[in-house]
């Protein structure tokens, strides 16, 4: 029986009995060529994301400090600076702002300092090294704080750091105090008896996994984080006590529920000196220095690889599993949020 057999596009021949198809070599090329391309292309594409990643991390905090002009004379010899705590405190941002500060304290031109705060705080330890910065900072010239939408729980720890001789202005819609610490975690035991996922780490101590969501917490692993909460906790409620003329540590323990106040209530409770905005405390910073002529300036950072990196991560929502896996890595934080683990950037 002749059958007729399609070789090659536009071509076709009539054979009889059976019929063996031989590919053509130059589609079996092409095939092959793709092949090889679509291996290549993604190979490419993850080495080369690789390399940007090792880039930003070892310039991730290499940002050089640039002012700009903000308001008053550029002629003036003498200047207030500006430094805005906008987001959440964390890394790479920390080491930013700790940089500003410096730049602040070594310029002589700068005669005061006012710490713009839009921030729901972040990180214990980021919270307590600017603080400390700040107190040096402090030490050589005056240091006023103007909180703009919200600076609570480690936005509050900073702003204290101007100790008594500092004013703090709060915007009339600011929300501010959350005074208190958190460590996040998910308890997700049901979940996993259900699905049945069974976790059995290997450890070399019976706290090392104390935080795994996949099960309950012991009375033991209880005991040893809250002791740590303790310590983060009153280290908070001394810095406030220590700051605030009108709160001693009696004072600032009642505050210290973690309750948001507003900005009329924390005037009421010693919290904030006045109701106000960024220009009523740079007029009032410069009436204290007595400062009739004066620019003021504002710090920045200057873009980084690892900014670009930061803002397509921060697009992609996270799955599920990632923000399982996040919570059972142990972060102290003086933060406003049962949920911290996406950064608020501004």
């Amino acid at each position: 029986m002749a059958k007729e057999v399609k070789l090659n596009p536009g071509e076709s021949t009539t054979v009889a009995g059976p019929v063996v198809i031989q590919v053509a070599s130059e589609t079996s090329a092409r095939s092959i060529g793709w092949r090889i391309v679509m291996f290549i292309l993604p190979l490419s594409v993850l080495l080369n994301v690789t390399f940007l990643i090792n880039q930003a991390a070892q310039s991730g905090s290499s940002a050089g400090v640039v002012s700009r002009h903000h308001s008053g004379s550029e002629a003036a010899d003498a200047k207030l600076a500006v430094i805005n705590f906008s987001g959440t405190i964390m890394p790479p941002f920390t080491e930013r702002w700790l940089k500003q500060i410096e730049a602040a304290k070594e310029d002589d031109s700068v005669k005061g300092v006012l710490l713009a705060i839009d921030s729901p705080g972040g990180l214990v330890a980021d919270s307590h090294q600017l603080y400390h910065e700040l107190q040096k900072l402090k030490e050589q010239k005056p240091v006023y704080v103007c909180m703009k939408r919200m600076a609570a729980s480690g936005g509050y720890y900073i702003a204290v750091a101007g100790g008594d001789s500092s004013r703090i202005f709060a915007e009339p819609t600011t929300w501010t105090g959350s005074i208190g610490v958190i460590i996040p975690r998910y308890n997700a035991a049901d979940l996993g008896s259900k699905v049945g996922i069974k976790v059995e780490p290997l450890v070399t101590g019976p706290y090392k996994d104390s935080l795994n969501p996949f099960r309950d917490l012991t009375g033991p692993e209880q005991a040893v984080w809250d002791g740590i909460l303790a310590d983060s906790f009153e280290r908070f409620v001394g810095v406030i006590a220590d700051n605030r003329p009108r709160l001693d540590d009696a004072g600032v323990r009642e505050l210290a529920t973690g309750q948001i106040y507003t900005a009329n209530q924390a005037l009421a409770n010693g919290m904030v000196d006045q109701i106000g905005y960024e220009e009523d405390a740079l007029q009032a910073l410069a009436e204290s220095l007595k400062l009739s002529d004066y620019e003021v300036i504002s710090y920045g950072s200057t873009p980084t690889l690892l900014d670009a990196l930061l803002s397509s991560a921060a697009k992609q929502e996270k799955s599920a599993l990632q923000l399982l896996l996040e919570s059972s890595t142990p972060r102290a934080m003086y933060y406003c949020s049962w949920n911290p683990w996406i950064p608020t950037t501004r």
